[in-house]
């Protein structure tokens, strides 16, 4: 059974996100030739699920190719229906019903990259297996949490963690069975 692996980025204080949906903070970081790790990860990967916010952001920002680069599927998570556009289904069902449809699937892992909503979803129904989490040195102090309340615990075993030139601290942890 494929597994469901978070790889995101989150402020010291638990933020991935300033007010107003603002990721500015991640420039902080941000190093010529230094992806952290996300090209051996995305390697790894043939299908992503990213809440709409989140896809608007990086569509926006960075262009509709680095999440559908024709090599993966992509599932939006959005209220209003849209047209599929080449790999990208913007997905306006229950989340978990297509998270365990595509874990049944054959292929390679599933990436979630947020938001935050899709991530308190998956986990409350305990459908994320591996968490890769970037700690970025700096306090936003509010705006969208990376972990919200009421969700039931999970004990997670320690895979590893590695430290890079910038102060960032990436956690790898799967989830414990």
């Amino acid at each position: 059974m494929r597994k469901i692996s978070l790889f995101i980025a989150t402020s010291l204080d638990g933020y991935i996100a300033k007010p107003n949906d603002d990721l500015s903070f991640l420039k902080l970081v941000e190093k010529e030739g230094e992806d952290y790790g996300y090209n051996e990860f995305t390697d790894s990967i043939d299908t992503l699920i990213i809440g709409r916010k989140t896809y608007d952001y990086v569509l926006q920002e960075i262009g509709p190719s680095f999440y559908d680069n024709g090599q993966r599927d992509v599932y939006v998570i959005t209220r209003t229906k849209r047209s599929n556009v080449g790999r990208t289904t913007f997905y306006t069902g229950k989340i978990t019903d297509l998270a365990e449809q595509l874990k049944s699937k054959n292929g390679k892992n599933i990436y979630c990259d947020g938001g935050a909503e899709v991530i308190n979803e998956l986990l409350k129904n305990d459908l994320i297996d591996e968490f890769i989490i970037s700690v970025v040195p700096f306090l936003l102090g509010n705006g969208t949490r990376l972990f919200k309340d009421g969700r039931p615990e999970q004990i997670l075993e320690f895979v590893k963690a590695k430290t890079f030139e910038t102060g960032l601290t990436q956690l790898h942890y799967k989830r414990k069975k």
